[in-house]
């Protein structure tokens, strides 16, 4: 179950999320897709330049990639959280740190198959989180077991440091019923290329 979430003007959406973008790792999305198998097309809503995308791509699936600003790749200016019509079965993507509570219910809402948020681990704290958690299918969580190359914004130049923040995939699937279980994430992990992506 999910419910419906106030409707932001573009402008302000705009103004929340505009410096909030940082590129995926390689590794984040192979890893995702080496647990988890996504039925149909995946659309991922807040593409940036493809870091998800075209891991995605390369894996057999056929990606539907949007995003509220316009950066030549996938279709621009599509603010994710006034969308009203599906485009895919399936959500992979990124979230906006401050917004992936929204992003999170709006993307079950649109969606018949999965969900996978890349999110900080400390996702998971706050009364107002487990209330989201408690209300939507929420199936698995993988956790990373070594340290995500530092995610920097876009054009940033100052002085770079290792990260030392733990991120993991929350995955959300239709059907779901439970608790959510546990899973770690290794280095390395890639996708069975020997099994091909399923499409429909």
């Amino acid at each position: 179950m999910s419910s419906h979430l106030p409707m932001l003007g573009a402008r302000e959406a705009r103004g929340r999320r505009g410096e909030d973008f940082y590129e995926t790792p390689k590794s984040a999305t192979r890893a995702l897709l080496a647990v988890e198998e996504f039925n149909g097309p995946v659309w991922e809503p807040a593409c940036g330049y493809g870091a998800i995308s075209r891991v995605l791509e390369r894996a057999g699936h056929e990606v539907i990639s949007t995003d509220l600003v316009q950066r030549h790749y996938g279709i621009g200016r599509i603010d994710f959280l006034l969308e009203q019509e599906p485009r895919a079965p399936n959500i992979v993507t990124n979230p906006p740190f401050k917004l992936a509570e929204e992003f999170a219910r709006q993307a079950v809402r649109l969606t018949t198959g999965k969900v996978a948020l890349l999110c900080r681990l400390g996702w998971l704290e706050g009364r107002q989180r487990r209330r989201m958690f408690e209300a939507l299918p929420f199936a698995r969580l993988w956790v990373f077991s070594w340290r995500l190359p530092l995610m920097m914004r876009i054009g940033y130049i100052g002085e770079q440091s290792s990260n030392a923040i733990a991120f993991a995939w929350f995955v959300f699937e239709h059907g779901h019923s439970g608790p959510a279980t546990i899973g770690l994430l290794h280095e390395g992990m890639e996708w069975n290329k020997q099994r091909p992506a399923t499409t429909n």
